[in-house]
């Protein structure tokens, strides 16, 4: 039985799906609903950035996960 805890809630998943129940970015592993709620808290941030580029991407990610791990949620 595997068990892997979220950086960002520190909830405790059992049995995880990559892709499904949990999620890699950089060095965070991440639930599903965290995920959902990183997604919403960046998307406008994304939509209005020109020209998009995916080093400024995975930047955004990991300063955002950054925060959330730091404060606990």
């Amino acid at each position: 039985m595997i068990t892997i805890t979220c950086d960002a809630c520190r909830k405790k998943l059992d049995n995880p799906i990559t892709q499904r129940d949990f999620f890699y970015f950089a060095e965070f592993s991440v639930c599903e609903d965290c995920r959902d709620k990183m997604e919403a808290q960046i998307k406008p941030t994304v939509r209005t950035k020109a020209p998009y580029a995916i080093d400024w991407y995975a930047k955004l990610i990991r300063d955002n996960l950054s925060k959330a791990v730091s404060r606990g949620r």
